[in-house]
């Protein structure tokens, strides 16, 4: 066989078995993206609180997430939180059924919690820049600070914080391929499955880093256009 008969579809190729693959990397990231954000918003808004319990607990979790390897963490969610509920299953009732937590789960939250680590900081450094005159502005002309966040700190929040979240969201597509070790069918994992069935390593491997790379350089085309959109009409100091 040729090396472009082992990468066509049907049932002589592994194109489609990619392909799915490929879907699956995609729908974790996306899937695993508002959740990540959200958690990052609160990491960040726990973070410059006026009040030491939310910033001790911010500190705690954001120093905790980026001390400890992805997989690592991975690994704690997948069979830790497992283990955890099937514990609780148990004492509220004995006669429980086993319950596995899925991988495509697991990913999600492991990975979600990763990027809410790093997020919850860009965010708040997006946060700390901001100018505080204009939140003296907006409660001088009558508006309440939930109208001063969405309406005027919102906004510039997000276009301060954009470049170093979409650097995350290129880090998140990669780290997808992590999940491949708790048996999702991710592109990584169909890749492996291929090499296992066709001892051709160099070919499928090289053919998942083409796809990355594509990937991430049309993601990181997106976010230049969003961060063109986001600074219109602000001039460079």
């Amino acid at each position: 066989m040729q090396w472009f008969d082992y990468l066509s579809f049907g049932q002589q190729g592994w194109g489609d078995e990619l392909l799915s693959g490929l879907g699956v990397t995609l729908g974790l990231a996306l899937v695993t993206l508002p959740i990540g954000l959200i958690l990052g918003f609160i990491v960040a808004a726990a973070s410059v609180s006026g009040k030491p319990l939310p910033r001790a607990a911010a500190t705690a979790f954001t120093t905790t997430i980026r001390g400890i390897p992805e997989l690592l963490t991975l690994f704690m969610i997948y069979h830790g939180a497992g283990l955890l509920i099937n514990t609780l299953l148990k004492a509220i009732n004995p006669e429980a059924e086993f319950f596995e937590l899925s991988p495509f789960v697991a990913g999600t939250v492991a990975l979600g919690l990763v990027f809410a680590g790093y997020a919850g900081e860009v965010l708040r450094g997006a946060w700390q820049a901001l100018d505080r005159g204009q939140l003296e502005a907006g409660l001088a002309i009558g508006l309440n600070r939930r109208q001063i966040f969405f309406r005027i700190e919102l906004p510039q929040l997000l276009r301060l914080a954009l470049p170093g979240l979409g650097n995350l969201w290129i880090n998140l597509v990669k780290d997808t391929a992590l999940v491949s070790v708790i048996a999702l069918n991710d592109l990584m994992r169909m890749a492996n499955v291929a090499v296992g069935v066709t001892k051709k390593p160099f070919l499928f491997f090289l053919a998942v880093c083409v796809m990355y790379w594509i990937i991430c350089l049309c993601f990181a085309w997106c976010i230049g256009k969003l961060e063109q959109r986001a600074n219109r009409g602000i001039r460079a100091s």
